[in-house]
């Protein structure tokens, strides 16, 4: 087998929606919350500029 060559996973069937609405409370988060939060807004910002 190559060295290289890339494969194909089933990966989006792993991530299907359970169809479960959660809400975000600042007062149960954590630190990986807070951070996750900070690289989500980033990542707007950074999408809101290339356009």
């Amino acid at each position: 087998m190559e060295k290289n060559k890339t494969f194909k996973t089933h990966a989006a069937e792993n991530f299907k929606s359970d169809g479960i609405d959660v809400e975000y409370s600042a007062e149960l988060a954590d630190q990986d919350d807070l951070e996750a939060q900070a690289r989500s807004k980033a990542a707007d910002e950074r999408a809101r500029r290339r356009k």
